[in-house]
């Protein structure tokens, strides 16, 4: 299927890459059907695009990456509404934000995303160890190698 981006072009993108948010994402509840874009093979970052509205896209990022002892507590009605045998076909993302010259990362407001059925929800976790701008990386900027 083709997707049209403002950041992009048009992309082409298998059916089967699609994952839908039925209550959408906090602040953008009518647009429910995203893809997850790779910038590159070993990239720990990624584009989630929504497929109705070409300039609306989110960076994202696995937060274990940064965040070792983060974890996403899953209620019982969460894995029904999701359709989740185990906890093991889930995949969490958190909203990645840059602050001054730090990447952020959106903890208290996880992505979860059944990866089988690739229907997704927003939680918003009530623990208040998380906040919505955890500090993930500093952003340094590139040096130009001399020739």
């Amino acid at each position: 299927m083709e997707v049209r981006t403002t950041r992009f072009g048009v992309i082409e993108i298998a059916e089967d890459r699609v994952i839908t948010f039925p209550k959408g994402l906090l602040g953008f509840s009518g647009h429910t059907r995203y893809c997850l874009l790779e910038p590159g093979q070993d990239s720990c970052f990624f584009w989630l695009q929504s497929l109705d509205e070409p300039s609306l896209a989110f960076v994202v990022t696995d937060p274990s990456l940064f965040v070792p002892d983060y974890s996403v507590p899953i209620r019982p009605e969460q894995m029904s509404e999701l359709s989740l045998g185990k906890l093991e076909d889930a995949q969490v993302f958190v909203i990645v934000n840059k602050v001054d010259q730090t990447l952020t990362g959106n903890l208290q407001g996880p992505l979860i995303v059944n990866t089988l059925n690739r229907v997704g929800e927003q939680a918003v976790l009530a623990e208040k160890r998380w906040t919505t701008r955890h500090a993930l990386v500093k952003v340094t900027a590139a040096r130009a190698i001399p020739a």
